[in-house]
C-alpha cells in the first residue's frame, strides 16, 4: 500500500511518458492514425496484425485471390475497405465477419464471377459497393434483397448474361435507378445477338417468356404425395394394358387355328 501511496500521483505521468504499446504496423504496409495502406505490395492475403482501431484499410494492386472465412480481424471501426485490382476469384460467405460498421467496400476489377448473398449480410453499413470489372455474368435475386441500405452500386464492364438469369438485376435496377449511376453502360455479352445491348433498353415484354413457378408448402407436400401413387398406378395401367393386348393376340392366333382345322376336315 505504501508503494501505491508514492506512485499514484506520478503514474499518470510514467504512462505519459511511457504510453503502452499500440498494435505493430503490418511490415508490408504504411500505417498514420486510423489509416492502414497495404496497397502494391505483392501481398497474397490480407494482413492479420491490424489496429483495431483502423478505419481505412487499402489493399489493391496485390495478389489475393481467395478471402477465406473470417479474413480480417475484428475491425469494428472499419469504414471503408479498398481491394481493387487483386486477382480475387472466391469471397467466402463468412469473410467480411466482424466489418460490421464498413461503409464503402471496392471490389473492383478482380475475377468474381460468382458472389454468395450471406457475404454481405454483415454489413448492415454499407452504403456503396464497387463491382465494376468482374466476371459477373448475373446477380442473385437473394444478393440484391440483402442490399437494401445501399445508395451506390457499381456493376460496369462485367460480361452480363441476357437470358431469364438476369430478370432479377433488371427488376432491381427499374425500381434503384437512382443508385446506379453509370446503368445505361451495363451491356449484355451473350447471347451473341444481344452483345452490347443496354440491360436497361429491355421492357416488360422482354421477359413474358420467363415464367417463375414458386410453389408452396402444401403444394410441395402435395407433390411428393400424388407422385409415387402415380408412378405406381401408370405401371399398373401399362401392364394391364400389356396384358389385354397379349390376351386378344392370343384369342386371334387360337381363333385362327381353329378357322384352319375346320377348313381342313372340309376338304
Amino acid at each position: 500500500m505504501g508503494c501505491w501511496r508514492v506512485l499514484g500521483p506520478v503514474l499518470p505521468l510514467l504512462l505519459l511518458l511511457h504510453p503502452p504499446p499500440s498494435p505493430a504496423c503490418p511490415a508490408a504496409c504504411r500505417c498514420s492514425p486510423g489509416e492502414v495502406d497495404c496497397s502494391e505490395r505483392g501481398l497474397r492475403e490480407v494482413p492479420w496484425s491490424l489496429s483495431t482501431n483502423t478505419s481505412t484499410l487499402w489493399l489493391g494492386y496485390n495478389f489475393i485471390t481467395v478471402l477465406g472465412p473470417r479474413s480480417f480481424p475484428a475491425l469494428p471501426g472499419l469504414r471503408l475497405l479498398s481491394l481493387p485490382h487483386n486477382r480475387l476469384e472466391l469471397i467466402h460467405g463468412r469473410a467480411l465477419l466482424g466489418l460490421g460498421a464498413l461503409q464503402d467496400l471496392d471490389l473492383s476489377h478482380n475475377h468474381l464471377s460468382v458472389l454468395s448473398p450471406e457475404t454481405f449480410l454483415p454489413l448492415a453499413s454499407l452504403a456503396t459497393l464497387n463491382l465494376g470489372s468482374n466476371r459477373l455474368g448475373e446477380l442473385e435475386p437473394a444478393l440484391l434483397s440483402a442490399l437494401p441500405q445501399l445508395r451506390a452500386l457499381l456493376l460496369q464492364d462485367n460480361p452480363w448474361v441476357c437470358s431469364c438469369g438476369i430478370l432479377p438485376l433488371w427488376r432491381w435496377l427499374s425500381l434503384n435507378r437512382e443508385k446506379v449511376r453509370e446503368k445505361s453502360l451495363l451491356l449484355c455479352r451473350v447471347p451473341e445477338q444481344l452483345n452490347k445491348y443496354p440491360i436497361m433498353a429491355f421492357g416488360d415484354e422482354s421477359f413474358r417468356q420467363c415464367q417463375e413457378t414458386s410453389l408452396s408448402s402444401e403444394q410441395y407436400i402435395t407433390f411428393f404425395i400424388i407422385g409415387p401413387f402415380s408412378f405406381v398406378a401408370s405401371i399398373f395401367f401399362c401392364t394391364f394394358m400389356g396384358s389385354v393386348v397379349v390376351f386378344y393376340h392370343s384369342l386371334r392366333r387360337d381363333s385362327h387355328c381353329w378357322r384352319r382345322l375346320r377348313i381342313c376336315r372340309v376338304h
